[in-house]
């Protein structure tokens, strides 16, 4: 046990309740408790051998954006915005699995000699029919058709050798893209999440999403990181840890199941609804990594299996 509040060891030594009315709290910042409080219900108030802690119960005002895909991100859905009742449809996704084109997305200055970012294949398993899943990806459009982020698989989900997982000495990766500049064909690095299959007690799809810096592609911020139930599924969080607070979330269903992302974005971290897409193309990343982490024993659905030959751009 940690030290807290001068105490090193496990004994519980009481408990506080404190009243909590919600009714004000999403509009401003409501402060509940404020000083000393005596642990447990023995004992008056005039008691000086009574134990007492002293703590701030405080509420902050934590607004939020909510969207929810209409469909699986697979099946190119449109994306709604929630508020209350109210359902307004604000996005739009193509995906396509295109074998043969896995560079089409790549920004100009990209460096396939660069280990960290390479598109890294087992040698025994290369071009083999079904050992490999590579060329997905997923656009976010506008409403007015104008392609605003994107997810791209950079790095292929292979098996490691004499298995039919892909391992986390060798995980899958994708590249979250956001444009630059006027041209719509041009994009610029935004994020990038790496996606395995974990081995313990619980079959987990573990994972991890940094920020690409403007340092390039060969350095970033680790900012989430995690693993959660391949068959119970769970959600992806980004916290800021620096100055606390929730940044998005968002539901992941599992194996097998039919995923519909419930995305929540913090108001404070979007401008414009631009940085909204990207925050929900990384959550269509995620739940596809539940299928890119499939055991390769298992086929994939005919959307994940076909080439696509037309341009999205």
């Amino acid at each position: 046990m940690g030290h807290t509040c001068g105490v090193t060891s496990g004994k519980l030594l009481g408990s506080v309740q404190v009243l909590i009315d919600l009714a004000n709290a999403q509009s401003r910042c409501v402060v509940y408790h404020n000083g000393w409080m005596k642990l447990g219900g023995k004992g008056s108030d005039q008691d000086k051998s009574v134990a007492r802690i002293h703590f701030t119960v405080r509420s902050e005002p934590d607004p939020r954006f909510v969207f929810q895909f209409g469909g699986e991100p697979q099946c190119s859905p449109v994306v709604f915005q929630i508020q209350g009742n109210i359902s307004q449809p604000v996005f739009s996704c193509k995906f396509s699995a295109d074998r043969n084109n896995r560079s089409r997305s790549l920004p100009p200055d990209f460096n396939t000699n660069n280990k960290r970012w390479t598109m890294r294949t087992f040698s025994g398993d290369r071009d083999k029919p079904g050992r490999e899943r590579k060329g997905w990806m997923i656009i976010i459009y506008d409403l007015s058709g104008s392609p605003v982020a994107a997810a791209s698989m950079i790095t292929p989900f292979v098996p490691s050798p004499g298995s039919n997982r892909v391992s986390r000495s060798n995980p899958g990766a994708w590249l979250i893209l956001r444009p630059n500049g006027d041209s719509v064909s041009s994009w610029k690095p935004w994020g990038r999440l790496e996606a395995w299959r974990e081995r313990g007690p619980v079959d987990g799809l573990g994972h991890k999403f940094e920020l690409v810096t403007d340092n390039g592609l060969t350095s970033g911020i680790p900012i989430a990181q995690g693993t959660m139930s391949v068959k119970k599924g769970g959600n992806f969080y980004i916290n800021n840890l620096i100055k606390g607070g929730f940044v998005m979330g968002s539901s992941v269903e599992g194996e097998g199941r039919v995923s519909k992302p419930m995305v929540q974005v913090g108001v404070r971290h979007v401008t414009c609804m631009a940085d909204a897409a990207l925050f929900v193309v990384l959550s269509a990343a995620i739940d596809l990594s539940m299928d890119a982490c499939r055991l390769f024993s298992h086929k994939l659905r005919k959307e994940f299996c076909h080439d696509e030959q037309e341009s999205f751009f």
